[in-house]
């Protein structure tokens, strides 16, 4: 007898419009949950909503007002996340059920791991869709995943995906994405990663020690394999060799940061003024962190970094898209999912 699989591709999640009373909700659910704002409990709630919801969702549903304009009337996330699903869907065996879910909000995690609880698969795969570990993004979600699957009386057997910033296969659909665009004739590349505070990345290190004593700007080394600071640096060093980019030319920089905490520096949105002062006139953005393109991308980097680069003596900003349901992207993530 044949053994079934079911894949769960997540991500992260999306408002189901960008009405303010979506964006509302969205932001609570994301914003509560413990290992997003790693703060006490009572400190959390009263944060959360009684301050950064009530301001944050009428300024935050405009920017999704702009990103459904870019996304045909839909959020980018979600349809390239559908989009993703029924690609692969075609190309893995007969078996093999793919399904997709949001880690927030619609398609939700419960709903669509009870369609796949009633699939009765031998075997379920959870592909979290974050190139690298954090603890808001792939812990939250492979934590969700067992508090749900926790409760069924009859549990199948679960594979889940860690992080896949430094497989060949990745690095290569970044690299090709790049390549599309002619690298040469920009004065600099900026690799732009989603930010942390600074407190999560210490919370790393079990003994004591912190991200800054690990020399996380050299990349990956010893036991900072699930540091997300330098699994990003990791990621721009390989990148660097595939693109062939020389010294100096190309910088590592983080983005997106709220409250008024510390997070990892340097800032993208001060980088990009930087180097629009020193004389860059053309800027290439690419954001590995990103497997779809998003308000990070499309509005945070597309449009205000853009103004930014502009207003400070820049030319031409250009993003690199992500991956989105690219055909080798595609191709990559099913031989993954085969191979496991």
């Amino acid at each position: 007898m044949t053994e079934r699989t079911g894949v769960l591709l997540l991500n992260l999640g999306t408002p189901d419009s960008p009405k303010v009373k979506d964006v509302r909700r969205y932001l609570k659910e994301f914003l509560n949950d413990p290992r997003v704002i790693d703060l006490p409990w009572l400190k959390r709630k009263l944060l959360v909503n009684l301050i950064i919801v009530p301001l944050r969702a009428p300024k935050s549903a405009k920017e999704y007002a702009k990103l459904w304009k870019h996304g045909s009337g839909a959020s980018p996330l979600l349809t390239n996340g559908l989009g993703l699903q029924k690609l692969m869907q075609q190309q893995m065996p007969d078996n093999f059920g793919v399904h997709f879910a949001m880690r927030y909000q619609n398609p939700s995690m419960p709903s669509v791991l009870g369609e796949m609880r009633m699939q009765n698969y031998d075997r379920i795969i959870i592909v979290p869709l974050y190139p690298h570990y954090a603890s808001a993004s792939s812990g939250s979600t492979v934590e969700e995943v067992f508090r749900i699957v926790g409760k069924w009386w009859a549990i199948p057997e679960l594979v889940i995906a860690g992080q896949f910033y430094q497989e060949e296969g990745f690095l290569q659909c970044v690299a090709n994405n790049a390549r599309k665009f002619d690298i040469p004739a920009y004065d600099h590349v900026l690799f732009s990663y989603h930010g942390l505070p600074v407190r999560q990345l210490d919370k790393v290190y079990l003994k004591g020690r912190e991200c800054a004593d690990h020399n996380c700007e050299e990349g990956v080394q010893g036991d900072n394999t699930l540091c997300y600071k330098a699994t990003c640096y990791e990621t721009t060093k390989q990148l660097v060799k595939l693109l062939q980019l020389k010294e100096g030319s190309y910088t590592t920089a983080f983005q997106s940061r709220l409250g008024r905490d510390p997070w990892v520096q340097p800032y993208s949105d001060v980088v990009v003024e930087e180097l629009a002062k020193s004389g860059a006139k053309r800027l290439l953005v690419l954001s590995p962190a990103f497997v779809s393109d998003c308000l990070e991308t499309t509005i945070e980097i597309g449009e205000e970094y853009k103004e930014i680069f502009t207003e400070h003596g820049g030319v031409d900003l250009d993003l690199v898209p992500s991956l989105n349901v690219n055909e080798d992207w595609t191709n990559y993530l099913v031989d993954k999912i085969k191979s496991m």
